[in-house]
């Protein structure tokens, strides 16, 4: 058996001897469903109401994704400008910081205000959460172009917008595919939120009428949910992540898969 094998092998043991060590403590200490269900129950309310289920996980997932999309396009912009330029610097990052600084929970309620309940203020929840890691890779990812680089690029003939093209913005594949990976679980912090305040689908509503009915299993499950789609697109960004910028990264399981 290979290193990586019994690695993975490990892997697998230790989570699933978490379960079974929640489900036995759960047991053996008559904890109650209201405070934490078993596991066990979980999974039985996750499989029995997936039908249900399914057109809110389609909601939640379609919103993040758009969200994630929206946020990572206004990112990838404002961290190059940020990157090329000290003006830009020196002007956009405090408000970044200070944007990023508010509770999002807070913000909520003014998309509310302004667009109506629905789809809408979860999409701009989830973009507003995820792009500020974004910004802040691409434009560390610009900085560390080497000013000598740059000086033989010009003095070559090379623009401004010909540096950035074809040497900044390759240099920051590491930093930017980095910050996917936070953003992407963001975005579903962003969406989730939305939904258990100003929306009546999406499996944040679910857990929000859940919660309200007492009906703590299927809260769990629609967390095993949100954190199964999170992995999903985790180890998905990780795969791409490998093969765009293997050059950067030391080879690892996911590169020789």
């Amino acid at each position: 058996m290979s290193i990586n094998l019994k690695r993975r092998f490990w892997a697998t043991g230790l989570i699933l001897l978490f379960f079974v060590g929640w489900e036995l403590f759960c047991v053996i200490s008559g904890m109650s469903d209201l405070i934490l269900p078993r596991p066990s129950q979980v999974f039985a309310t996750l499989v029995q109401r997936f039908p249900v289920l399914w057109p809110h996980i389609l909601q939640t997932l379609a919103t993040t994704m758009l969200g994630f999309v929206l946020g990572v396009a206004l990112g990838v912009v404002l961290g190059a400008i940020i990157g090329v330029s000290r003006t830009a610097y020196d002007t956009a990052y405090p408000l970044l910081i200070g944007f990023s600084s508010i509770p999002k929970v807070a913000v909520v309620p003014i998309f509310v205000l302004w667009f109506g309940s629905g789809t809408v203020p979860a999409v701009l929840t989830s973009l507003s959460i995820c792009f500020f890691p974004i910004v802040v890779n691409i434009a560390t990812g610009l900085a560390t172009t080497e000013p000598e680089m740059e000086d033989v690029l010009k003095a070559l003939g090379a623009s401004k917008f010909d540096i950035l093209w074809n040497v900044g913005l390759p240099r920051t594949m590491p930093f930017f595919f980095a910050s996917l990976k936070v953003a992407i679980t963001y975005a579903f912090v962003g969406t989730v939120l939305a939904e258990t305040v100003a929306s009546n689908r999406g499996i944040g509503n679910v857990m929000m009428t859940a919660s309200s009915n007492f009906n703590v299993p299927l809260v769990f499950a629609g967390l095993f949910i949100l954190a199964g789609l999170g992995v999903a697109l985790y180890v998905a960004f990780s795969l791409i992540e490998m093969r765009v910028t293997g050059w950067a990264t030391r080879k690892n399981d996911f590169a020789a898969a």
